[in-house]
């Protein structure tokens, strides 16, 4: 609804204003005079009825001399019916009728002339359409600028004043402006030829607004353009509402539509559309921008939904058929409407039809964006087609020129000529382009964000880039891309969290994340692939039909649900799984894979999965292999080959089973044999043949014997030398080779540092090849420790290894225990053999910890007790070596281990003072003595004792004869040591026990006495709450009785008024101290006072000439004499405290008895009454209204009072004063205020109140 205001629309006053067209009026019927035989006349022409032939009518206004207005009229008359083209035909006629007159004349012809060659370049195509079958059918708009400048320097040479040229030379340098790129600049200042022309624009516009002295709303829509297009959103805006509040009915063109793109460029798009619906909603039957522009602001709304999304499907609805197609209905030769159009059917795969709208909004367009987004609509068809990439690319090229390219250009475009050269296979250019966007600064500054699409492409590139290399073989680093590729595809992850971005999660980012992650963190990767499970997961729909009809509970529909995606992912899952040790896991995905893998073929007959259940069947039986189900994995293998024979890795996983077994020794012997028969060159056969001969071959020092060796060589020689399992095999005998060679002379020496020294060139040579072969650099650490002695190497190796196998196998923590062993650096090593401790629990299959890790454990806390003597660590060792037994009893070592500990132990303890040791342990020392003993005798008895027999028998009689004796004499002086200590240790407790209790009552009194304080100091708080309270009533009964002092019940209403004070009666005027009837009272010294005028002392009588006296009051003021004496003082007029504080002033002036104080106090209040002249400080007026305070008191307690008392009655009062109670409430008088109001009085008494000098310094107090 358009606004009403008084009733009309738009109306100002209840006046409509008339509408702004963009043609003058231009009359119906004109008549063109003529000269006859007659006389004047004319000749009728009717305007809307105009024929296209003009030589007779040209001929005529020539002959006839018409006016020049002539001309133009029915110029305009062929330009509004759209024949612009002999309107320019009747002006270049008009011209030169008009040549041989005043060059002035020219000028309305020629500036029309201008005009209408502007509006042939905003009509023209841009380029050379590709309908046109000659090039000189239509001009394109570089044509009709030139005509249209040589019109206008023409004019200008005439006339450069004139000011209607102003405007059209504005709006031709806007439409050249418009055919000219920007500056591509990356934030430095635009001096391109394009803002040098919008600022000559801006000037010749501004020159028209001033020549019309503010009234040329064109001028203003003009500047309002300039802005706009130099991208000065916020002036443009305000030029625009400018031009609507000089024409608010203007309708072609609209501000409104101004405002709006102004606006939507300040990012206040739901003003925007406001502005644009408004100007619909006044003019809807031919309002192609509004339309548009409010289908593209829908457009962009519904970008921020998915496809699939309710809202999205209503808003695209809404832009198309509602808003764009009417755009398209009422022009179609409109050039943003093509546009919009045409990419509309792009995505609807009508290539042709986007192609040929894409042409005219190119051709019709004078905005570089929209011929922009037409050159993207081609680009984007020939990429499609990917007929002729090279076009495609040039198009891309110029999409982005016009819209300022390199830095500044068109973002669609950039990436698109990207990807143009993935598809040519040139990478190298395709990353340096996305680069080069991602780091544009539109992108990476001034808060921008990043495109999403360039770092998702060029983190896949990267990622590519590493898996070409992995598959190749290669051994060049690749490490630096696949950073790159994790940065940005992890960014491109982050940005998926953002809601307000509103980005639809992508399963490519993912899949290639866990491709990088698979071999530095498999736990990242597992984690891509179960979010691209969960995504897929819910893109199922609840009414999927593959889902079956009766779903249990949650748990069965999960089931059901996963049993529709990829088997693929579900396989590599389960991988994830099986290397993490999560084995239930592992197989409930490969049987899901599996079961998705038998409906894939139900619901497509074409389709061969049978290589993929190959696969998963496989990875199921290693599963069950893992578990222990040794029998279920057998039937798999089974399956297996009765279905591919040939299938050579289920064969080995056959024949590595039964080796396990003692039962099948001998098959698996002579299956591993047939194999290596069947296929010799298979090195995953020879590999586990090797395997096989460890384990079964017969130990010995000469390599040349070793079967394993002449083996794993003719692997090396014949069939590969790059075998890495055969160069570890190599490595490992020559290792362990080394490490039983005897070491007795130089020459044994020297023959075992060669061996370590080959085994060393094995392992190095691995690496070489594998970088990662944690075997290789955990051999070659080892090696370094055993032969080298250095094992500062040896730790950075196995530090190395322990981070790239991030505790995968506990092996590395093993062997960093025993360089820290060897290095005594016992809290480390005790640390390593415990991480490989509890690692060896993960990899042993029945749960159990390794036995031999337990022994190295023990080893270590017995040379740190031994070398620290500490009889603790010597404990812990006999506790571990113990264990260690228990997990394996009949290992000799273990057994001679514990009886080794049990002897040192009680060794210790013989030598240990009584007082560190305590008769339990030692008694405990002396039974594992005997066990010791034991133990050394059997093993000594044993036919291969793993140490000289004659050692053990000696080691056993020193333990029996020896050490038995001294450990009893041990126990003897314990127990006395431990009898005589006994006493004093119960006295120290005793005097312990007593001290405690001490402390403790001493505590409880303590806080007993704490507590008296606090509730003693509770109730002082309750006293002085409860005086407080009784304070605070009596002021409150104080205030109530002064109330009703103050206040009084009225007799006629009954209600509660202020009581009213007597007039005052008018005191008889003072007269001067020289006259005659002046009286002084003879004691007191002070003069008698007049009549007062004081309210309540008035007699009320109705006599205006008869006045009572003043009844005197009698006061009670009594001051104290210094010396305390009691001496009777006068007594002053003013009420105070009991107490009253002397000044020194007032002190000396009272000793002095100065005659006329108490005329300076009567003189004093006379000034207050009368408001006399004179300077009168804001000390006085508080002593005025205080004095009369106390007076009013006065006579309000003089009601009450006795008549009258006899002269000298009571103490320290006057004759001729009333009594009256001394009052304690002195409300704020202070005696310090009753001295500033003695001292501000005339003390010299020389005269009234109006004899006082206001300039007088010491009278303005």
């Amino acid at each position: 609804m358009a606004a009403v205001t008084n009733g009309h629309a738009n109306g100002t006053n209840g006046h409509v204003a008339q509408p702004y067209t963009r043609f003058s009026h231009i009359p119906p019927v004109i008549d063109i005079p003529v000269r006859g035989e007659d006389g004047d006349e004319a000749v009728n022409l009717d305007l809307t009825e105009l024929l296209d032939e003009t030589d007779e009518l040209c001929d005529l206004l020539e002959n006839e001399n018409a006016a020049r207005s002539y001309w133009v009229t029915i110029a305009l008359a062929y330009a509004k019916q759209k024949k612009v083209n002999i309107a320019l035909d009747i002006l270049t006629k008009g011209l030169k009728a008009v040549a041989r007159g005043k060059s002035e004349d020219k000028l309305l012809l020629l500036l029309c002339q201008c005009w209408l060659y502007l509006w042939k370049c905003r009509h023209a195509p841009r380029v050379k359409p590709m309908s046109s079958q000659s090039g000189d059918d239509e001009q394109r708009k570089e044509h009709w600028l030139h005509a249209a400048t040589s019109t206008l320097n023409e004019a200008s040479r005439i006339s450069p004043q004139y000011a209607p040229l102003y405007l059209a030379r504005g709006t031709l340098y806007l439409l050249r402006a418009s055919l000219q790129n920007s500056k591509s600049s990356s934030g430095g200042p635009d001096n391109s030829d394009r803002t040098e022309t919008l600022k000559q624009a801006a000037k010749c516009f501004d020159d028209a607004y001033k020549s019309s002295k503010g009234k040329n709303v064109m001028a203003v829509l003009g500047k309002a353009k300039v802005q706009f297009s130099l991208s000065r959103f916020a002036e443009s805006l305000a030029l625009y509402q400018q031009a609507l509040t000089m024409a608010p009915d203007m309708q072609d063109p609209d501000p409104r539509i101004g405002i709006g793109c102004c606006l939507w460029a300040l990012n206040h798009k739901d003003h925007a559309r406001a502005a644009w619906q408004r100007s619909l909603d006044l003019n809807p039957d031919n309002n192609v921008s509004a339309n548009i522009l409010l289908g593209l602001s829908y457009l962009d709304e519904s970008s921020q939904y998915a496809p699939t999304d309710e809202q999205f499907v209503g808003l695209y609805t809404k832009a198309i058929t509602t808003h764009t197609q009417n755009a398209f209905k009422l022009d179609g030769r409109h050039a943003l409407s093509c546009a919009t159009f045409g990419y509309f059917f792009l995505l609807r795969q009508k290539r042709e039809n986007a192609e040929r709208l894409a042409r005219r909004a190119i051709e019709q367009t004078d905005v570089n964006a929209v011929a922009s987004d037409g050159w993207y609509i081609l680009a984007r068809k020939e990429h499609f087609e990917g007929n002729d990439l090279a076009k495609a690319a040039d198009y891309y090229n110029k999409a982005d020129q016009a819209r300022g390219g390199d830095e500044k250009g068109y973002l669609p475009a950039k990436f698109g000529a990207a990807q143009l050269k993935t598809l040519m296979l040139d990478l190298d250019g395709a990353k340096f382009r996305l680069d080069k966007i991602i780091s544009a600064p539109t992108q990476a500054g001034s808060g921008g964000q990043r495109s999403i699409e360039a770092m998702t492409l060029l983190g896949i590139l990267h990622a590519e880039e590493v898996f070409a290399n992995q598959a190749a073989g290669n051994k060049e680093d690749k490490s630096g891309e696949a950073r790159k590729a994790i940065a940005l595809l992890e960014q491109v992850r982050n940005s998926w969290k953002d809601a307000k971005r509103k980005i639809t999660p992508d399963s490519a980012v993912l899949l290639n994340l866990a491709r990088l992650y698979e071999l530095e963190t498999p736990e990242r990767a597992l984690g891509c692939l179960l979010q691209v499970e969960q995504m897929e997961l819910d893109d199922i729909s609840d009414d999927d039909d593959r889902l079956p009809d009766d779903v249990g509970d949650e748990a069965e529909e999960r089931r059901a649900r996963r049993e529709l995606l990829s088997p693929q992912l579900l396989n590599n899952i389960g991988c994830f799984h099986f290397q993490s040790d999560k084995y239930t896991l592992a197989r409930e995905d490969f049987q899901t894979a599996l079961n998705s893998c038998v409906k894939m073929g139900e619901r497509d007959d074409t389709l061969d999965t049978d290589a993929l259940v190959t696969s998963i069947s496989y990875n199921l039986a290693r599963t069950y292999e893992a578990e222990g189900l040794e029998t279920e994995a057998k039937n798999i293998y089974t399956g297996l080959l009765e279905r591919h024979p040939d299938y050579t890795d289920a064969r080995a996983r056959l024949a590595y089973t039964a080796t396990l077994s003692h039962d099948t020794h001998a098959e698996a012997t002579e299956t591993l044999k047939a194999m290596l028969e069947t296929e010799p060159g298979n090195l995953e056969i020879r590999a586990l043949y090797g395997w096989w001969l460890n384990r079964t071959k017969k130990r010995t020092t000469n390599l040349a014997e070793d079967p394993e060796q002449r083996f794993l060589k003719e692997t090396l020689m014949k069939f590969d030398k790059h075998d890495l399992y055969s160069l570890l095999g190599m490595g490992n005998l020559h290792l362990h080779t080394a490490r039983e060679m005897r070491r007795e002379t130089d020459q044994d020496k020297e023959k075992r540092s060669k061996t370590y020294v080959r085994a060393i060139e094995f392992f190095d040579k691995v690496l070489t090849l594998d970088p990662r072969n944690a075997f290789a650099a955990q051999g070659l650490g080892i090696a370094l420790a055993e032969d080298k002695k250095n094992p500062e190497d040896a730790i950075q190796v196995f530090t190395k290894v322990r981070e790239s196998l991030k505790g995968v196998s506990g092996s590395v923590n093993l062997n960093l225990g025993h360089v820290y062993a060897e290095k005594k650096q016992w809290s480390r090593s005790v640390e390593n053999y415990e991480l490989a401790l509890g690692r060896s629990a993960k990899e042993r299959g029945d749960g159990k910890v390794d036995p031999q890790i337990l022994a190295c454990l023990g080893r270590v806390w017995f040379a740190r007790g031994k070398l620290e003597k500490k009889l603790e660590a010597y404990k812990t060792s006999l506790d571990l070596s113990k264990q260690a037994l228990e997990l394996a009893p009949g290992n000799v070592a273990f057994r001679f281990n514990v009886a080794y500990v049990q002897i040192q132990l009680a060794q210790l303890l013989i030598g240990l003072p009584e007082a560190q040791k305590t008769l339990e342990e030692v008694e405990e020392a002396a039974v594992g003595l005997d066990e010791a003993i034991e133990v050394f005798a059997t093993i000594a008895r044993e036919a291969n004792p793993p140490f000289p027999r004659g050692d053990l028998e000696a080691r056993a009689n020193m333990g029996r004869n020896t050490m038995k004796r001294q450990l009893l004499s041990a126990i003897e002086r314990q127990t006395e040591y431990e009898k005589a200590n006994k006493a004093r240790l119960e006295e120290a407790k005793r005097r312990r026990d007593e001290e405690i209790k001490r402390r403790e009552l001493e505590r409880e009194k303590a806080i007993e006495e704490i507590k008296e304080r606090e509730r003693k100091i509770k109730e002082e708080r309750a006293k002085i709450d409860e005086e407080e309270q009784e304070s605070r009533r009596a002021r409150e009964e104080e205030e109530k009785r002064r109330e009703e002092a103050e206040y009084t019940t009225d007799a006629e209403t009954g209600e509660r008024k202020k009581r009213e004070r007597k007039p005052r009666e008018k005191r008889a005027k003072r007269k001067k101290k020289g006259d005659d009837d002046s009286d002084v009272e003879g004691d007191g010294g002070r003069g008698s006072r007049g009549a007062s005028t004081t309210p309540g002392l008035a007699t009320g009588s109705d006599d205006a000439g008869e006045t009572r006296p003043r009844q005197k009051k009698k006061r009670k003021l009594e001051r104290k004499a210094a010396g305390g004496t009691g001496t009777k003082k006068e007594s002053g007029r003013f009420k105070s405290k009991a107490t009253v504080e002397e000044s020194d002033d007032e002190a000396q002036v009272e000793a002095e008895g100065t005659p006329g104080a108490a005329d300076g106090e009567a003189e004093m209040e006379d000034a207050v009454e009368s408001g006399g002249q004179g300077a009168r400080s804001n000390r006085r007026k508080a002593a005025r209204i205080l004095a009369e305070d106390d007076e009013d008191e006065d006579e309000e307690e003089a009601d009450n009072a006795p008549d009258a008392v006899e002269a000298g009655e009571g103490d320290g009062v006057e004759a001729e004063d009333e009594v009256e109670p001394i009052s304690t409430d002195t409300q704020g008088l202070t005696g310090d205020m009753a001295v500033v109001m003695d001292d501000g009085m005339d003390r010299t008494n020389n005269g009234g109140v109006g004899e006082m000098n206001a300039e007088d310094p010491s009278d303005t107090r």
